[in-house]
């Protein structure tokens, strides 16, 4: 097991059937403070296009208004979708969080759009070669940050600002890449959990020290549905995988109601589907989360977990992440003794 496991939050921003934006935002800058609270060592928000369900498309806003709602963790973007963006404007929107929240900013890209190609088009990035750009990109993010005069601009804000990129994936591509970047690494095992392990065992095996890391730190995401019943946690974790088979056949939507029993009524392809897209999760009491949580840990060894929780009823998924930072500090206190 990891020395001293990091725990965090990753919150997709739901925007709940029957809610709207506004309702979504203020929900956000809520749970920040309170897994603040918790203890939470950061908290991670991702963009997302073209889904009527999360509302953290304008990544560096959303962590604006979480910023102003918390005081002391880590913020970022888990992550920015870095084809979608030149390299320059995402410096100046960092440095600018950076200026506002110092020392409390991180940068994770990935090389997907996070969305469909219709939606990258509207973004108005070039389709041609947008991903196979990437490490390109990173490389040039990198140098607005350093101040690097070969680039002839320089980034205000940005120049200066102490903002640690990661390096996301859900593939072996990312792991490669930050391994030969020197770079943290986060895996999103918490919907595409099927090369975790692979991955992690390139990163850690072709890693090269940087002037950001000198050693490999890895952090894989993971889904927690816990509740004070196994029943309850049961039912609050129906409204992801609704999300999941709406997703899957077509028709995403806003994060719908809990549905008592709803697993059970999927006909078996959609469970196959759903227990390996979700395999990187518990759902249960603190005992479940406490016993399934530290079998991922001494499995994967990561440095880091980052928690999802996509949960229907704000004080829920409040209550979840009360009862995950509950089962960590049990997990921490064995790592200690």
């Amino acid at each position: 097991m990891a020395a001293m496991t990091r725990f965090s939050v990753l919150d997709l921003v739901p925007v709940r059937e029957g809610s709207d934006v506004s309702a979504a935002l203020a929900d956000a800058a809520d749970l920040a403070a309170h897994v603040e609270a918790l203890g939470y060592h950061r908290l991670w928000v991702a963009e997302h296009h073209g889904m009527p369900g999360i509302a953290s498309a304008a990544t560096a806003v959303v962590l604006a208004h979480i910023g102003q709602a918390t005081s002391s963790i880590r913020i970022g973007a888990g992550g920015i979708m870095l084809p979608n963006h030149a390299p320059l404007l995402i410096a100046e929107q960092f440095g600018t969080l950076d200026a506002l929240f110092p020392g409390r900013i991180d940068l994770g890209l990935g090389r997907a759009p996070g969305s469909d190609q219709k939606v990258s088009q509207a973004i108005r990035r070039s389709l041609s070669g947008g991903a196979d750009q990437f490490p390109r990109d990173v490389l040039e993010l990198q140098a607005y940050f350093a101040g690097d005069d070969r680039l002839g601009i320089q980034a205000t804000p940005g120049e200066g600002a102490n903002v640690p990129l990661w390096i996301l994936g859900s593939s072996l591509y990312g792991a490669q890449l930050a391994a030969a970047l020197g770079l943290p690494y986060a895996f999103a095992s918490h919907f595409a959990p099927a090369a975790l392990d692979e991955a992690l065992a390139i990163y850690r095996r072709d890693f090269r020290p940087s002037a950001q890391l000198d050693r490999p730190y890895a952090m894989a995401g993971y889904n927690i549905f816990a509740a004070d019943s196994a029943a309850e946690a049961e039912l609050v974790a129906s409204s992801m995988q609704q999300a999941f088979v709406r997703l899957r056949t077509g028709q995403p939507g806003k994060l719908q109601p809990p549905l008592a029993g709803y697993y059970d009524s999927l006909p078996m392809q959609a469970r196959a589907m759903l227990s390996d897209v979700l395999s990187a999760s518990s759902i249960g009491t603190q005992a479940d989360v406490e016993r399934d949580l530290a079998a991922f840990i001494d499995r994967t060894g990561v440095d880091e977990v980052i928690i999802a929780a996509q949960i229907f009823d704000p004080a829920a998924r409040k209550r979840s992440y009360e009862i995950a930072m509950a089962a960590a500090q049990a997990i921490a206190a064995r790592e200690l003794a």
